[in-house]
């Protein structure tokens, strides 16, 4: 399996509550509606909290300000990844999906990578 991470900041003028609430009750809904057309086999959403332990965490560290979520997605393989939206429906999905995620996510703050996991404790 390979997944996707997407390390997602909110657009500015959204509180974080209002962004992981949308991501959640609107976004997550979407994505689960499309899954099959793309190939998705697991889709979590992680959410930022914590605060101000998050901040002061990353202050030790000199960290940049921490994301507001991480998303993460799975598909059976690379080329699964890489064609999911190789198909009519898989093309409308992806499109459906990048337009919603113009409603909250600052995609210029928000990297994404394909990775591979390698669980040293537990999983």
């Amino acid at each position: 399996m390979v997944k996707l991470v997407f390390c997602l900041r909110r657009l500015p003028h959204l509180s974080r509550l209002e962004f992981q609430r949308y991501w959640l009750e609107q976004h997550g809904p979407l994505v689960r509606s499309h899954a099959t057309a793309l190939g998705i086999r697991r889709y979590v959403q992680t959410h930022a909290d914590f605060e101000p332990l998050a901040t002061a965490l990353g202050a030790t560290r000199g960290a940049p300000e921490p994301y507001d979520g991480v998303a993460e997605l799975w598909w059976d393989s690379t080329d699964a990844l890489a064609g999911a939206s190789a198909t009519p429906a898989g093309a409308a999905a992806a499109q459906a999906l990048l337009e919603d995620e113009r409603r909250f996510i600052d995609h210029a703050r928000s990297p994404i990578f394909p990775a591979t996991e390698h669980p040293l404790i537990g999983g």
